[in-house]
């Protein structure tokens, strides 16, 4: 190791992949070495007469730290004493409960089985310091999947019952999101959509999402925003048709379909915040394989979670994403309706009543004016599906930058769920 540098081995499980120096001071990919497999660079990372795109894999392993928005980080930073969270990525080795991808020291000495998060235990301690918790004097274990946690909500990976599960808070007076993923899981259910399952936990009076982490083992999620940019963008294509078109490209069967089902839920639930790293698909990390579309999740930026109650209505403007400005553009997009039964569309008022009965946080007025506001929105729905026939899509109304909620981070590949 050099002044300020230090050389390691990027990992896909046990096949390497590159060798690449770390800045010890900003936690950055400052070269890359020798090229070993290519074809098991992230997707994404394009290779250029033989070199990779050193600027395109950094951006993508500083991707994979905490931002620098999400709740309690500077606390986390200051107990640890580290100016970067990007400095945190090698403290655990880069590794991650969302792919298989990690940075080994080039003396060779460690492997996968010994260090994954998937099938080896993980320390707490940086998820209980970002919940508030304090060192206190002891020696702190970085070993964590939470130092390559994404998003902006305070959040956590603990081990329930053998289970990798993801514990997140929700934000402000309300507290409203961990309830949004439940009542949006529920609706999923009703619609026959895949998704990840959320449940309530109550924990020092607040309340959590828990979800159990989707990937394997064997898997690894590629965010929407890592396959877009397997090739570049023709002028004359939409966003959406190019997604579309690289998961043909690469062989991904039912990306229409996802899409249609992820854009209905979103229509009903009014989410602000599908930017392009809390959707994609699921590869097999061994064959390189693509799995298909992975199930929806991360949806609790939605039904007005920031909205004032009296200003909670059904035709209220509110931000949209990925592909459109407007929810109401972007459900245009849907050609086929043939997996929605419309008679699924009708009551879904009573899951949000049901799910938030219990709350001492989202009651009351709020919880009518959301329900109503539901409500309305599922019966124009089943309307649309009723009687809209197929439109053209095109570019000109495209959302032009995917700024994710989290203080204008392009997600990485750890999503937040």
């Amino acid at each position: 190791m050099s002044d300020g540098f230090k050389q390691y081995i990027l990992m896909h499980k046990d096949v390497q992949v590159a060798s690449v120096t770390l800045d010890q001071v900003t936690g950055s990919i400052t070269a890359v070495g020798e090229l070993y497999a290519p074809a098991h660079l992230p997707v994404g990372i394009s290779v250029r007469k033989g070199a990779v795109d050193r600027a395109a894999l950094n951006e993508w392993w500083t991707g994979r730290a905490i931002p620098a928005s999400r709740a309690g980080l500077r606390h986390v930073l200051e107990e640890l004493q580290i100016a970067a969270p990007q400095k945190l990525l090698e403290k655990c080795l880069g590794l991650s409960l969302s792919d298989q991808y990690w940075i080994a020291p080039s003396d060779g000495v460690l492997r996968w089985e010994d260090v994954n998060f998937f099938t080896n235990p993980f320390s707490g301690d940086v998820g209980e310091i970002l919940f508030g918790g304090n060192t206190a004097g002891r020696q702190v274990d970085l070993m964590s999947p939470d130092n390559t946690s994404d998003g902006w909500l305070r959040k956590k990976w603990v081990i329930q019952n053998g289970k990798r599960c993801l514990v997140k808070g929700g934000s402000g007076a309300i507290q409203q999101e961990p309830y949004n993923e439940v009542i949006a899981g529920r609706i999923m259910e009703r619609l026959g959509i895949p998704h990840v399952t959320y449940v309530l936990q109550m924990q020092q009076g607040l309340p959590y999402s828990v979800c159990e982490d989707f990937v394997a083992p064997n898997t690894e999620f590629v965010p929407a925003w890592y396959l877009l940019h397997t090739a570049a963008k023709p002028n004359h294509i939409s966003l959406y048709q190019h997604y579309l078109d690289r998961c043909d490209a690469l062989g991904i069967k039912g990306a229409e379909r996802a899409l249609a089902q992820q854009i209905v839920l979103d229509y009903l639930i009014v989410n602000e915040d599908r930017h392009q790293g809390n959707f994609g698909v699921l590869r097999n990390a061994d064959t390189l394989e693509f799995l298909g579309p992975a199930p929806i999740f991360d949806s609790g930026s939605s039904l007005w979670f920031e909205t004032p109650t009296p200003q909670i209505r059904a035709d209220a403007k509110v931000a949209c994403k990925p592909f459109k400005t407007t929810h109401e553009d972007q459900l245009r997009l849907v050609s086929d309706f043939g997996w929605l039964e419309p008679d699924s569309l009708s009551g879904l008022s009573g899951i949000v009543r049901e799910v938030c009965a219990a709350s001492d946080f989202v009651g009351g007025a709020r919880v009518q004016a959301i329900a109503k506001a539901v409500e309305i929105r599922a019966q124009r729905l089943k309307e649309i599906v009723l009687s809209r026939p197929r439109t053209v899509d095109d570019a000109e109304k495209d959302v032009r930058e995917d700024i994710a909620y989290s203080g204008g981070q392009h997600k990485g590949t750890a999503p937040e769920r």
